[in-house]
């Protein structure tokens, strides 16, 4: 993903989800960035290109343990 794509899908993001504080950053790979919110990992976000299309795919784990968290 270029510079320019990331900043425009993590401005979507920001907006999509009312946090600022999400950011995007790159990985060793050029196909995905990591998605952190106030510093925390939250996931990975890949890009997927077929026939002609852009989409981007959000792959986010939630541990059981983090679940009791909230109860």
């Amino acid at each position: 993903m270029s510079p320019n794509e990331i900043q425009k899908v993590q401005k979507y993001l920001q907006q999509k989800f009312g946090q600022p504080d999400l950011i995007l950053r790159t990985r060793k790979t050029n196909d995905s960035v990591e998605v952190l919110l106030k510093g925390e990992f939250l996931g990975v976000l890949y890009k997927d290109e077929d026939e002609g299309e852009t989409s981007y795919d959000f792959n986010m784990a939630i541990l059981d343990i983090d679940l009791d968290e909230v109860a």
